[in-house]
This record gives structure tokens, C-alpha cells and sequence, in this order.
């Protein structure tokens, strides 16, 4: 958090006359039920509304019960890439909050806590310490019948206090978030916000902090959500108007957000009783003249697979949406994975080619929505989208999207065909007829999840199989031609490539940043079409000595992650290497730096 100091006139108390900061980490750490990703977010939405860039990180417990859980926020007013390595300013509810987090305070940091949960080892001496009884406070504040609910919020006004953050509009968030309750919700909670901002903590602290003014405060106005809010806008910009699904963590808000919104442009979403009855039901509306969307995490995918296959059979548009979780199984349910790309290029039986997408960030969760819509329709193919927890619960701000612009309005094609229609042509794209459409031959097609001629007939034909499974080959081949290459970041040849996917995409960019400003040969790709890859990656890799493949899964029996696998199969090039991680948090800066330069 690198400071510029102002000198304090004397006889001013030195927290009147706040330093300017340009990025500031702030993690809060306490249990699930104590409101500390409520406190967080509204941190994350106030950069935001303050044209400022943020991005969050957090962890909680996959248990009914709780347990310990955390929010890191990170707020700059120059580009954020990450959530952070360090921690400027460590936040601990509890003593194992403090134990379990201390690590990640920077040396010089301030460590905030609860004295009366917390005691700190006296004879540390790295980190300025400043103990507040927060719960006696907050007790006191809202009354004994209280007890210590409120504890987030008034922390939320401290740091409002310490790092001289825009009260007005906190104040308007804690509206926004408690208005639509009892009365006296709200006001308990602003109760307990004006406790803390009141409290004197710049007598404990040699200053108070201000961010300096926005470079973005002249430029579009920001929205600031979280991956799966914006992935469930994107996709109804792009059209898509009907979906079903079943709950599981990660995935579930997505569907929460279309079950609200899609009745208000006159869809429906549907939450069924299991996995393979929502996907079912998702390929009903797509069968009926309609893109439509299921999703779920990693086991309700491997419950999907049967019906997906018959879609890729049928060549159905459907978009399939996985946020990916730590598995097998159950697995972690709330921790990040980039373990399911095998499954989902090669989750299915016989030969059933499907196209996969990955987003990079919260903003492009909502454009990848829009990819996966043009290419379903275009290309009459299901189009899988793997997200992950991190960018599921990550918040961030980006420029509000064109929206008069970007909108698809859909209807299905319901133009009567002209005799001799064929909706799976073989010298050419599937193109379907929805129930109801008018044949001015007479002749209806079928649909099926069976072999099936031109007119989707059925058919035991060898030859019209292998003309059939070459089609739908085919017209991936013919996507990857269209793919661009990504773009390099950094110099277009020299010592290391670091190649990856998802949401790693702001640590190893901000790796590759720090390695060149201290000389060393490092460049970087993201790969956002995963199945068919984009043609030409193997010049690319022609112009590097190492190719470091950076993922969140296992290095596998050969010593290769799983993109690294694929990769390596498709280029032939041995020199691609694979650094991984399967611990369920997500990549610092440094674990890439020192995996790939040591």
C-alpha cells in the first residue's frame, strides 16, 4: 500500500490529515454467520460507485453448521488485476481468526481486532496492532437483546472512518441491502455503522488513509457485480429467455438471478427436481424454437451428460453453464477447481464433439454469455461455459456495457420451409424447425437422438454415420478457423510463455507484469476457446524456449495438467510444461513467479 505523506501541522490530530494511497487490501476474518462478506461487498460496490477498480476474494465453509470464513477486498485506483498476495490491513474477529490469517498481513501492516475475542502475541512486533472491543461496543451500541449481530457493520464503519471512504453512499448501500426489510433492520444496522464511524481510532493509528482521486472518474459509468450476476445478464442480453436447472453450490445464484429476471421479459426459468430433468426440460425449450440454459458445478454435469449427448446427437443449440468446485464428488463445494475440462471436452459417450468457452473475468463472464449464444445458434451445438468459484463469488467493476447495442432480441423461426427442406443437410449448417412450422412440401422432419438421414429419420446406414459424425466434427473445425488467436502480453517471443484459462487470467498477468519491470523475459496468452481451440497457437508457441501452462488441477499421471495435456496434443510440442495447484484457493502472484522462474 504505498503511501505519499502530507505533514500534519501542528496541534492537528494526525487522523484529520488522511495520506493518499493508490491500493489498499483489506481481509476481513471471522465465522459464516458473521456478515463479514455483507461488510466486504458493500466495500467492493462502493469502489465501484466511486470509479475505482475492485476485486474480491473470499472463502466459507461448506458446512450447514459454518465456520471460519474470510473476505478480502482489494480497492486501487489504477488497474487491479488481483485480489492480492498480502494483506495491508487484517481484520480478525476471533482468535483463530487471527491465528489462521496473520500470515497474509504484509510486515508493517495493521492488524485490527476484537479484544474481547482476540489476544495477540505480544512480543510480535512486525505489524502496527490495534485491539478494539468490538462486540462490547456493539452490544453496547444496539442494545443488549442485539447481543453482537451487527458486528460486520460496524467494523464497515471504522474502516469507513480509518480510510475516509464516502459515508453517503455506504450509507445508501446499507439502505439498498436492509431497506427492503423491517424497519428496524435498517436502522439497527445504520445504528451500528454510525458506532463504528464515531469510534476514536485514529488515536490508535499514526494516520488515516485516503485513496487518491479516480483516473477513471471522467470516463463510463461502472457496474460492480459479482461472475455468476453477471453471467445470468449476459445471457439474457444475449436472448435467451427460457431455462431449468437444480441448485448446487456454486452454480445456484445464477439460476436465483434468471428465476427473478426472465419472467420480466417475458421467459421462464424452471427449477426441476433433479439434474437430468432440468437439462431434459432446458433441450425442450431449445427443441421448441428457443435457446435455452441449465448449468450446474461438476457432479450435476455428470448427471447431465447422458442428455447432453443427445443434444450434441440432435444438434440442439443449449448453452450448459459449470461453475467449477473442488472435486471428485462432493469435493470441496466451496472452493475453486479447474478440474472438469476434461469432463466437459470429453464427458460423453461415442464421438460427441461440443464447443467450450472459459471467462476470464467478471466482465467477461457477461460477453462470454453473448459467445455462447452466437455460436449455439449459429453452429446448432451445445456450448458449454466453465466458470468457477472464484469468479462466481469474485466482485469486481467494469464499464457498464452497451446495452442498446449488445441486446439480441430472438423469436423462433417459424417461416414456412420450402419443399425439399432438409434440417441436417450434409453439404451444409443444421438448421431446425420448430414445432408448428409450416412445411410447404408436406414432409415433417425428426428429431432424435438416434442416427438419423438428412430429414432426421432414423437410419442404421455405416455410411450416413461416418458422413453424420464427420458433420458435426466438421463444423468445429470450421469454428476454430474463425477463433482469433489471443493476444500476447508482453513481447511476441523470448524466454517463458505462461499459458492459462479462467479465472487465473489476473494473477499470471500480473506476474508477467512484475517479471518484465525487473528484466526478465516473460510474456503471456489466455485461452478463451477451449474446444476447438483457435488454429495458429503453434506459431505462436514457436517463438518462446518454455511454455508454462498455469491451472488449478492435477499435474496428472504424466506430469501434465489437464489444458497442458490437450495442448500438447494438438501442437506436438514437447517443450510445454504444466504448473498446478489443487489446494482449493487460487494462484498468488508469487507461487507463479517462483514456480516458473526459480
Amino acid at each position: 500500500m504505498p503511501t505519499t505523506s502530507h505533514p500534519t501541522p501542528s496541534g492537528i490530530r494526525a487522523d484529520l490529515r488522511p495520506e493518499n494511497i493508490r491500493d489498499a487490501v483489506i481481509r476481513l476474518a471471522g465465522n459464516s454467520q458473521d456478515g463479514i462478506q455483507s461488510a466486504g461487498a458493500m466495500l467492493a460496490r462502493l469502489a465501484g460507485r466511486s470509479a475505482q477498480d475492485v476485486m474480491t476474494y473470499m472463502t466459507i465453509p461448506s458446512t450447514i453448521s459454518g465456520g471460519p470464513s474470510l473476505f478480502q477486498v482489494r480497492v486501487g485506483t489504477g488497474e487491479v488485476l488481483s485480489p492480492g498476495d498480502e494483506a495491508d490491513f487484517l481484520v480478525a474477529f476471533y482468535q483463530h481468526s487471527y491465528e489462521d490469517n496473520i500470515g497474509f498481513l504484509r510486515e508493517g501492516g495493521v492488524l485490527l481486532y476484537d479484544s474481547d475475542n482476540v489476544q495477540p502475541d505480544p512480543d510480535d512486533r512486525r505489524f502496527v496492532r490495534v485491539g478494539i472491543p468490538i462486540t462490547g461496543l456493539t452490544v453496547e451500541a444496539l442494545g443488549g437483546t442485539a447481543k453482537d449481530k451487527g458486528k460486520n457493520v460496524f467494523v464497515l464503519g471504522l474502516l469507513a472512518k480509518i480510510f475516509s471512504l464516502d459515508v453517503d453512499k455506504l450509507k445508501r448501500l446499507l439502505t439498498e441491502k436492509f431497506g427492503g426489510k423491517n424497519e428496524s433492520v435498517l436502522n439497527t444496522a445504520l445504528m451500528a455503522f454510525h458506532a463504528g464511524f464515531a469510534y476514536p481510532v485514529g488515536n490508535m493509528l499514526s494516520t488515516r488513509y485516503q485513496f487518491e482521486p479516480s483516473e477513471k472518474s471522467d470516463g463510463p459509468a461502472q457496474v460492480t457485480m459479482d461472475g455468476n450476476q453477471a453471467l445470468a445478464y449476459g445471457l439474457i442480453a444475449a436472448g435467451v429467455r427460457y431455462g431449468a436447472a437444480y441448485p448446487i453450490t456454486p452454480w445456484t445464484t445464477v439460476m436465483e438471478v434468471l428465476r427473478a429476471e426472465l419472467p420480466k421479459y417475458g421467459g421462464l426459468f424452471v427449477q426441476c427436481e433433479d439434474e437430468i430433468a432440468a437439462v431434459s426440460m432446458a433441450i425442450g425449450f431449445s427443441y421448441s424454437g428457443h435457446l435455452a440454459i441449465t448449468g450446474s458445478s461438476g457432479p450435476g454435469i455428470s448427471l447431465k451428460t447422458e442428455a447432453i449427448g443427445w443434444a450434441t446427437m440432435a444438434e440442439m443449440p443449449l448453452i450448459i453453464v459449470n461453475v467449477q468446485r473442488g472435486g471428485p464428488s462432493t469435493g470441496l463445494p466451496t472452493n475453486v477447481e479447474q478440474s472438469d475440462l476434461y469432463q466437459a471436452i470429453f464427458g460423453g459417450h461415442g464421438d460427441s464433439p461440443r464447443v467450450v468457452l472459459a471467462p476470464s473475468t467478471v466482465e467477461d463472464c457477461f460477453y462470454i454469455a453473448l459467445e455462447a449464444a452466437r455460436i449455439a445458434r449459429d453452429h446448432s451445438t451445445p456450448v458449454i461455459i466453465l466458470s468457477d468459484a472464484s469468479l462466481a463469488t469474485r466482485i469486481q467493476a467494469f464499464d457498464e456495457p452497451d446495452l442498446a447495442r449488445l441486446v439480441v432480441e430472438f423469436a423462433p423461426n417459424l417461416t414456412p420451409r420450402a419443399p425439399g427442406f432438409r434440417p441436417y443437410p450434409l453439404d451444409g449448417l443444421t438448421q431446425h424447425a420448430p414445432p408448428g412450422t409450416p412445411m410447404a412440401g408436406g414432409t415433417y422432419p425428426t428429431v432424435t437422438g438416434l442416427e438419423h438421414d438428412e430429414m432426421g429419420h432414423p437410419t442404421g446406414s455405416p455410411r450416413i454415420h461416418s458422413a453424420m459424425t464427420a458433420k458435426r466434427r466438421l463444423k468445429l473445425q470450421r469454428l476454430a478457423a474463425e477463433i482469433p488467436v489471443p493476444e500476447i502480453y508482453g513481447d511476441p517471443s523470448g524466454e517463458v510463455l505462461l499459458v492459462g484459462w479462467g479465472s487465473t487470467y489476473g494473477p499470471i498477468h500480473e506476474a508477467v507484469k512484475v517479471a518484465r519491470a525487473a528484466g526478465e523475459s516473460l510474456s503471456s496468452i489466455h485461452i478463451r476457446h477451449l474446444n476447438p481451440l483457435p488454429d495458429g497457437l503453434e506459431k505462436l508457441f514457436a517463438g518462446f524456449r518454455r511454455i508454462v501452462v498455469v491451472e488449478m488441477n492435477d499435474e496428472g499421471l504424466y506430469g501434465h495438467g489437464q489444458l497442458a495435456t490437450i495442448l500438447r496434443a494438438r501442437t506436438c510440442d514437447a517443450k510445454i510444461a504444466s504448473l498446478n495447484k489443487t489446494s482449493g484457493l487460487t494462484f498468488h502472484v508469487k507461487e507463479i513467479l517462483e514456480g516458473v522462474l526459480k
